[in-house]
């Protein structure tokens, strides 16, 4: 909600003072002298509202003095000062031009005028206010930025102050400060250390208002914990072809030692190959340690893969290469498959409210012989929530005949969409280009 901090306003802007006197007597008789008129507060001074404006003159050898403000006559008083006559009067005033005369009666009189304006202060406001990512890991960095805004126009060159106030608690702590630029744009960089609010505010100046900009949440999550996976270890070494091999090792967190029930997957990568490939996998037992076994088929490399969970990141081990005494026949060559795309993916609406649906479709298309065809098959819905570094499955739909893809699911966090095409025994998968879509609270 946005808050405003209201500062009265007032700027008085003096005129220059003209001094009116009779000519001189051909006597030796002392003229009369009026001071000129001090206007305070002085320009610029900001109020909220009508303000009172004190007016004072000194005169000497004067009978009496009187001032008007605009034609009207304002009260003064007099008090010694200085030989003379220290004369005092003061008015509420709003905004508007005004003209005053001060006049000494002697011999001659004397006159002092003058003029100023009140004016009434700028109202400030913030526009667009924004902290993100919703959501980070403890210590990231988010971006917050926004627009300060005078009467409607952005408000250029002034000071904006950046507050946080952490889950919990009632009070708002200065972070930053930042100058706003073109158009009254700000933003700045600061670290997250706690969930919490996130605000702009801007104090009072001489010629304008306070404001308080709406607040906007960031969740900060602890940082996920490394995984470790030591000690891995394929044997025997060497191995005839068709033998068994044993694989062992174990899991272990940081600051927790072995982790137990977490599913430890082996890969193999045969000499000449770029590729890995899943072979076999184990439940962590007692202090993280696991025990495989898979068929000797070829010379090459052999690790162990854990994916990660909740608040543990994921980790590989070391590789272990293992020499199969008798090497494998040639492999019989992988039947010729056709290249797949998936086009004109598409989320929407952006943005959209939190827990309402999202809509995505696409078009899933084959390579035939340089010509692309619709094409029927399996795709999956994958997210990547915004600051995770993981895509995550969401659901899986199926092209129509004609290659169309479309369904929907409800948003909760925003973050990258894409559909992914695994491919079959025909053809190659594809990815699809990835579609941003911020969800509001």
């Amino acid at each position: 909600m946005l808050q405003r901090i209201r500062v009265a306003a007032l700027a008085v802007v003096l005129g220059a003072g003209t001094l009116v006197m009779a000519p001189p007597a051909a006597t030796a008789a002392t003229a009369t002298t009026i001071s000129d008129v001090g206007v305070s507060p002085a320009a610029p001074v900001v109020f909220d509202s009508p303000v009172n404006v004190t007016f004072t003159f000194t005169t000497t050898d004067a009978t009496e003095a009187g001032l008007k403000l605009n034609g009207e006559t304002v009260s003064v008083s007099s008090a010694p000062a200085n030989g003379g006559l220290k004369w005092t009067g003061t008015k509420s005033l709003g905004p508007g031009r005004y003209n005053y005369i001060a006049t000494a009666q002697g011999t001659p009189p004397a006159v002092k005028s003058g003029s100023f304006v009140v004016a009434k202060a700028l109202t400030t406001s913030f526009g667009d206010f924004d902290a993100s990512p919703d959501l980070v890991d403890k210590g990231d960095d988010i971006r917050v930025a926004g627009r300060l805004l005078a009467n409607g126009r952005g408000y250029d060159g002034q000071s904006v102050s950046i507050a946080f106030r952490a889950r919990g608690s009632n009070d708002y702590r200065e972070v930053a400060k930042v100058n706003t630029g073109r158009g009254g744009w700000f933003g700045t960089r600061v670290k997250a250390e706690a969930t919490g609010w996130w605000r702009a505010s801007f104090a009072a100046t001489g010629t304008a208002k306070g404001s308080v900009s709406e607040s906007d949440r960031v969740d900060v999550k602890r940082a996920n914990l490394a995984s470790h996976l030591v000690g891995f270890d394929a044997r025997p070494e060497p191995v005839d072809k068709g033998d068994r091999l044993a694989f062992t090792g174990a899991l272990r967190v940081d600051g927790r030692g072995g982790l137990a029930g977490q599913r430890v997957s082996v890969f193999f990568k045969a000499d000449g190959s770029r590729r890995w490939e899943y072979v076999t996998s184990d439940v962590t037992g007692r202090h993280g340690r696991f025990w495989a076994v898979a068929q000797a088929q070829t010379s090459g490399w052999w690790r162990a893969q854990y994916a990660g969970t909740r608040g543990v990141n994921g980790s590989i081990s070391d590789a272990d290469w293992v020499r199969v005494n008798e090497p494998a026949p040639e492999p019989e060559p992988e039947p010729a498959k056709a290249d797949t795309r998936l086009i004109k993916f598409n989320a929407y609406p952006e943005p959209v409210k939190r827990g309402r649906y999202l809509q995505f479709k696409g078009k899933l298309q084959i390579d035939d012989e340089g010509s692309w065809e619709g094409y029927e098959g399996k795709v999956r819905l994958h997210f990547k929530p915004l600051g995770s570094k993981k895509w995550q499955y969401v659901k899986s739909t199926w092209s129509s005949e004609t290659g169309r893809l479309y369904t929907r699911v409800k948003a909760w966090r925003s973050g990258h969409w894409k559909f992914v095409f695994g491919g079959d025994e025909d053809t190659y998968g594809d990815d699809s280009r990835r579609d941003y879509v911020r969800v509001r609270r």
